[in-house]
């Protein structure tokens, strides 16, 4: 897997990646927060959003696999995450809860809790290197359809 990461120049603190499968993505930093110091324009996701946004990406895949391997009637899924960072640098997140919605015909609450532990114990790589420095947290809510 690879990724470049470019500069987008001297007007801002604006990024651009592009992934090994060839998609772009683009970054931003906040506005500077004091006169002079390096800012963004807001024009893009921060950095370390776009790194939550791939750990509910990762589990939220996870989840639908395997739901639809369990032959569950799964039709919708959605993650929102909150997360808490450190004070001081390296801000690293210290809480992420993900809150799932699952929507589907007669699906089974255990197969789903189960779907998004197995996520969280085993299969999520996101979500599993951000549990170095964050404890993890989830809830479930499951819609029928």
């Amino acid at each position: 897997m690879e990724c470049t990461v470019q500069w987008m120049g001297s007007d801002g603190m604006a990024f651009v990646a592009t992934t090994g499968s060839g998609h772009t993505l683009a970054m931003d930093g906040a506005p500077a927060a004091r006169s002079g110091d390096p800012g963004g324009h807001n024009r893009a996701p921060r950095p370390m959003e776009t790194v939550l946004a791939g750990a509910g990406g990762c589990t939220a895949y996870d989840v639908v696999f395997i739901l639809k391997k369990g032959r569950q009637d799964v039709r919708g899924c959605s993650v929102k995450l909150e997360a808490e960072r450190a004070a001081t640098d390296p801000k690293v997140f210290t809480r992420i809860h993900l809150h799932f919605t699952v929507s589907g015909k007669g699906l089974q609450p255990d197969a789903v809790e189960r779907a998004v532990q197995l996520s969280e114990e085993k299969y999520c790589s996101a979500t599993a290197m951000l549990a170095a420095t964050a404890a993890i947290t989830h809830s479930v809510d499951i819609v029928e359809v």
